[in-house]
């Protein structure tokens, strides 16, 4: 086999080892809206308590990827992506012994350090292997696709686990399993070396300095917007859409038929599903269409599905929003791809750590936010999605500038051509 066909093989391997990194993580990480239900009862807390769950899992994922995404660029990308794993599936192996609420909130806090960790070596990998920007672009939306597939099965594993009479933590005890054989494959697969990062090697310093650079920060502020909404749907939709919380037999009463009461029950995982097909469908169109026209006009899509749902009340929101999956698919990972190619390859640890910080304080951030003000109001779930609307708002009027503006432009062209020039060598 020549080096050219064993760095596709090698290319090829890396790639679907990223998208497995991604769907393994996710299972736990968007199921958190089906775990908090269950927590609220398990451990009688309110929903601002319970909010941690989510809260302390993305401030962990933010302290790493600001203060750790230097390690990808300093020692390379897969000590760093095992140094990660390793430490993921240490966390998920001790819900195995965990038994109260702090010591689980604190396993949440760390497995979040250790997701930031490996997705920002991953994120950089990424970068490694891929031949130009729209290139890059296509290789981001199939990770972000592969863990929508995550996010579905998740929440679906933890509903079936809790049927069976099996607690919801073993959810964690699978994940961690499934680590452990990422690990194992990350040790067998040769990995591209980069010769910009040995010259020039990155360090905590260098990487803060990306908080002041305006390309790092437009897109991290984008990111911030984005997650936020779109974690109002999967951390709060379920109490959303119930119609009476102090009922058990008429908690989906308001639904005119059962075939609605049903997708009120499945919500969480219809809004997952959509998401997983339409980043599917954003691999091609990102290939064939000006990035800045599509992201304007899907979140467009997601400020009326968020503004008509929470005018018109449950009977439309158990449709728009789980429909607003569609029109989120692209968005994330666009703004990652994008984000992290405005620079050289030899900071994409570093800038992908500080888009993953602002990610990840939106995750939690948001539906803190909403849960503090739904407590504020009786604990009715309508008022923190008041909070969520105006975060949609927010960024569709971002991407609308951005559309118009193109201040991305020239510094995109600069870097296609500094970077993608000329082929990688392994």
């Amino acid at each position: 086999m020549s080096t050219n066909q064993t760095s596709e093989h090698n290319y090829g391997l890396i790639r679907w080892l990223t998208y497995l990194m991604f769907m393994m993580f996710a299972m736990t990480s968007d199921s958190v809206g089906e775990i908090i239900k269950e927590v609220k009862i398990e451990f009688a807390v309110t929903n601002t308590q319970a909010s941690l769950m989510h809260s302390l899992f993305m401030i962990g994922i933010a302290f790493s990827g600001l203060f750790l995404g230097f390690l990808a660029d300093k020692f390379g990308r897969k000590k760093t992506l095992i140094l990660g794993l390793a430490l993921f599936a240490i966390s998920c192996y001790l819900f195995m012994v965990g038994s109260t609420f702090a010591f689980i909130l604190s396993l949440v806090t760390l497995s979040g350090l250790a997701v930031g960790v490996f997705k920002t070596a991953a994120l950089a990998l990424i970068g490694d292997i891929s031949r130009s920007t729209k290139e890059h672009t296509g290789t981001m939306n199939g990770a972000e696709a592969f863990f929508g597939v995550g996010a579905i099965i998740g929440p679906i594993l933890v509903a079936w686990l809790i049927t069976q009479g099996v607690h919801w933590t073993w959810l964690y005890v699978i994940a961690g399993g499934l680590c452990t054989v990422l690990i194992c494959m990350a040790l067998m697969v040769e990995y591209p070396q980069s010769k910009a990062i040995k010259e020039k090697p990155t360090n905590l310093v260098d990487s803060l300095k990306l908080l002041k650079d305006p390309y790092a920060l437009g897109f991290s502020f984008g990111a911030f917007l984005y997650v936020a909404a779109e974690s109002a749907i999967y951390v709060w939709m379920p109490s959303y859409l119930i119609c009476d919380a102090n009922s058990a037999s008429d908690i989906y009463s308001c639904y005119a038929n059962e075939s609605t009461q049903t997708l009120a029950i499945y919500a969480v995982s219809v809004f997952f599903a959509l998401r997983a097909v339409g980043r599917f469908v954003g691999i091609w169109m990102m290939q064939h269409f000006e990035w800045t026209k599509v992201l304007l006009l899907f979140s467009f899509m997601i400020m009326m599905c968020f503004v008509v749902g929470l005018i018109a009340g449950q009977t439309l929101a158990v449709f728009l929003f789980p429909l607003s999956g569609i029109f989120m698919s692209v968005i994330y990972p666009t703004f990652n791809s994008k984000g992290i190619s405005c620079f050289e390859k030899r900071q994409h640890g570093s800038v992908a750590g500080v888009i993953l910080f602002f990610t990840a304080a939106g995750a939690a951030a948001g539906p803190f936010i909403m849960g503090v003000v739904s407590d504020a109001n009786g604990g009715d779930a309508k008022y923190g999605f008041v909070v969520a609307t105006g975060f949609s708002i927010l960024l569709f009027l971002g991407l609308l500038y951005n559309a118009i503006a193109q201040p991305t432009r020239e510094r995109l062209a600069m870097i296609e051509k500094r970077e993608y020039g000329v082929p990688q060598h392994t």
